[in-house]
C-alpha cells in the first residue's frame, strides 16, 4: 500500500513540530514537504530536525505552490490568512486539505465553504479523540438537563495562544446553544491564559440541587498531531465538500 503524501503548513510552530514527528513514525504517512511563513528563521532548514528527528533533507519552505504535487494532502495550523492560502493552492493542486487553524472570522469560514467545493476539506478546531467525544457528551447532557440547569464553559491555555475563547470552546458554546434552543451569546465562557497549559475545557451543568462537569485535560499536543494524521489519511478519499473530526471518527 502507497503512503499517504503529507505536507505540513507552519511545520515549524508548537503543532507543526508535532505533526510532522507523527507522520514519520507512522506506517501509512509520508512527509512530502513543510512551509512556513516568509518570516520565520525556520526557512532552509531541515523540517525533521527543527522537529527533534533525524534528518530528512525536506527543507522548509515558504513556498507551498512550489513544492506540493496533485497527490499531496496538507495539514495547516497557521493564522487564519495563510490557512485560506494554503487551502486556496491546495484546491488548485492537491488533493485535499486538513485546517487546524482557529479563529476564522464568517466571512473567511465563507471562503472555506467555497474552497470545500473544489476539494475534501476537513475543518477541526479540536481534532483530538477526546475532546470530540466531549462535544458529543455535552450534547447529550445539555439535551436531557435542559434549562434546568445553568451552563458555564470554561477553558485554559498556555499564555501564547492567540485566540480567547478557544476554537474548542466556542464549539462547545455552540453545540450547547443548539441543544438548549438558545443564541450562541448567551452561553458564558471562561477563557485563562497561564503558564504551558496544552488545553483544558470543562463544561459545567449547575442546579441549586447538585452540579455536573465533563472535563478534558488535553496532557501531550500529540492527541492533536495524530487526529490530524488520521484526519489526512481520511480526507484524501473523500469527495470534496466540507468535513470536520465527527466525521473522520464517524461520530455523526
Amino acid at each position: 500500500m502507497s503512503k499517504t503524501r503529507i505536507i505540513v503548513a507552519g511545520a515549524a510552530g508548537r503543532m507543526g513540530q508535532r505533526i510532522v514527528a507523527t507522520i514519520l513514525s507512522h506506517p501509512e504517512a509520508e512527509l512530502a514537504g513543510a512551509t512556513e511563513s516568509y518570516e520565520s528563521p525556520f526557512l532552509g532548514q531541515d523540517a525533521t530536525i527543527v522537529c527533534g528527528c533525524e534528518p530528512s533533507h525536506i527543507m522548509i519552505s515558504d513556498r507551498l505552490e512550489k513544492i506540493i504535487s496533485p497527490e499531496d494532502v496538507v495539514i495547516s495550523f497557521a493564522t487564519p490568512k495563510a490557512s485560506l492560502q494554503h487551502l486556496e493552492i491546495t484546491a488548485a493542486q492537491g488533493r485535499g486539505i486538513v485546517i487546524g487553524t482557529t479563529g476564522f472570522s464568517e466571512e473567511q469560514k465563507i471562503q472555506i465553504e467555497e474552497g470545500a467545493r473544489k476539494i475534501p476539506v476537513v475543518l477541526a478546531p479540536n481534532m483530538s479523540v477526546g475532546v470530540n467525544v466531549l462535544w458529543k457528551l455535552v450534547e447529550q447532557t445539555a439535551k436531557v438537563l435542559g434549562d434546568h440547569f445553568r451552563v458555564l464553559v470554561s477553558e485554559t491555555h498556555h499564555i501564547k495562544k492567540i485566540d480567547a475563547p478557544s476554537g474548542t470552546a466556542v464549539k462547545i458554546g455552540e453545540v450547547l446553544a443548539k441543544a438548549l434552543h438558545k443564541k450562541y451569546e448567551e452561553i458564558p465562557i471562561k477563557s485563562i491564559r497561564e503558564g504551558d497549559v496544552v488545553g483544558d475545557h470543562t463544561t459545567l451543568f449547575k442546579s441549586p440541587e447538585e452540579t455536573l462537569e465533563i472535563t478534558h485535560h488535553a496532557i501531550s499536543r500529540d492527541i492533536f498531531a495524530k487526529g490530524a494524521v488520521k484526519a489526512a489519511l481520511w480526507v484524501k478519499k473523500q469527495r470534496p465538500a466540507l468535513y470536520d473530526m465527527q466525521d473522520v471518527l464517524g461520530l455523526k
